[in-house]
């Protein structure tokens, strides 16, 4: 739709030829703007439909408005067809024909009765078109954007209800279902949330539309897809967990072969450490031993309950059991290295002592003083104290470091060893 040029003074001849020429554009354009309008498939699907909310309140106001727009039309066009009848009385109009011109063309010569709360309205036709086109564009941005969000959501959401309709059977095949697993629960949830999006979509289409900021043009914004895309990512997780409890179907024998193998490794170690539990006791004196852990049975009758969930193919069961299973048998086969490790402390202290006496008596051979009276004593006073059982760790360091600083003042050339402190 277009405006009429501006009003001015009486207009001569080529100046009213050129209104009506102008004003018969005019009048086309609007004419194929309405009809437009009136053909649209989203006026059509608007008129079938059974609206709720927001559109169904402003689809009542868009109908009014286009019977108005008609109004308005069938005015402008009484208005323009008058005009050319008077214009084609002569060839050459006079004064008072250009004058009755003037006032049809730019004056406010068009009464339209009946269209509020007044008794009638008076329009110029620039006023007339320009209140058409604002109209018309109230009630295109209506149409429009009903047809855009029919045109993008329910197609989706029906894509999706597919894609969901497949999770479920999948779903159902592991064994999967509501009030069985959270994972039934959330499909179930889902498949409500699609239902009631869907109906939602079709009966009040123009809830979910979010206009462009700043944009005056109808139809100018976008469909607000958040439910969907909040549905879509539930679907996602849940086809995800889906796929896990299948991949747990395909290779849970092997999970649970390795899980009896981490177990059987923590249970020898924890045995490892109890019988060398009994070894320190009997050798080692004076020293604070931990107590050994039991065997993991807990852990093992839990693997016994997960290998049953796959006998009776109770996949959905399995899968968080085995993830559990898994960490905590590594967990339990640690604990028993940890403990393997503080139990046989007392021996890897003894063992050190002795490599560290071992050694520096080989560095005493090499220098030629292996037969240093006091070195030999010292020697042979630390080694009995090491190789007897019970051995007290604490009199057997200090044995050892008592030969250390005698093997060291020997080396260094300090002079002769005081014998005194041979005892």
């Amino acid at each position: 739709m277009g405006v009429t040029g501006p009003p001015g003074p009486v207009m001569d001849r080529d100046e009213v030829d050129r209104a009506l020429a102008r004003l018969g554009a005019e009048h086309k354009a609007v004419e194929d703007s309405l009809l437009a309008l009136q053909d649209h498939a989203g006026r059509r699907l608007l008129e079938g439909a059974g609206l709720t909310g927001t559109t169904k309140e402003r689809w009542a106001e868009t109908e009014r408005t286009i019977t108005l727009l008609w109004t308005y039309f069938d005015a402008y066009s009484a208005a323009l067809r008058e005009a050319r009848e008077v214009r084609a009385r002569r060839r050459w109009p006079g004064r008072e024909e250009l004058a009755e011109l003037t006032e049809r063309l730019r004056g406010e010569s068009v009464t339209v009765s009946g269209t509020s709360a007044k008794l009638a309205e008076r329009f110029t036709l620039e006023r007339l078109v320009d209140r058409m086109n604002e109209l018309y564009a109230r009630s295109l941005d209506v149409v429009v954007t009903a047809d855009a969000v029919w045109s993008a959501l329910p197609a989706r959401i029906d894509l999706l209800a597919a894609e969901l309709h497949r999770t479920r059977s999948l779903a159902h095949s592991v064994g999967v279902r509501p009030g069985e697993h959270p994972a039934g629960d959330d499909l179930e949830s889902i498949t409500h949330e699609l239902a009631s999006l869907r109906a939602q979509v079709v009966t009040d289409p123009l809830a979910f539309w979010r206009p462009a900021a700043g944009s005056s043009a109808p139809g100018g914004g976008r469909p607000d897809t958040d439910r969907y895309d909040r549905a879509a990512r539930a679907l996602e997780d849940v086809r995800r967990e889906i796929e896990a409890v299948l991949q747990v179907r395909q290779d849970s024998e092997a999970r649970l072969l390795r899980l009896r193998d981490v177990l059987s490794r923590a249970d020898r170690t924890l045995a490892e450490a109890r019988a060398a539990r009994g070894e320190v006791l009997a050798k080692i004196a004076a020293s604070e031993v931990p107590v050994v852990s039991g065997p993991p049975t807990a852990l093992q009758e839990r693997l016994a309950t997960a290998a049953e969930y796959r006998r009776h193919a109770q996949w959905h069961r399995l899968s968080p059991l085995l993830e559990a299973l898994e960490r905590e048998a590594e967990d339990e086969l640690l604990r028993a290295r940890e403990q393997l490790t503080a139990v046989t402390a007392p021996l890897a202290v003894r063992a050190e002592l002795r490599g560290r006496l071992d050694a520096y008596k080989a560095k005493v051979a090499r220098h030629g003083m292996a037969e240093d009276p006091l070195l030999v004593e010292r020697y042979d006073a630390a080694r009995r104290m090491l190789w007897s059982a019970p051995c007290d760790l604490r009199v057997a360091e200090q044995a050892v470091l008592r030969y250390q600083q005698a093997a060291a003042e020997v080396l260094s050339g300090a002079g002769p060893v005081d014998r005194r402190g041979s005892q």
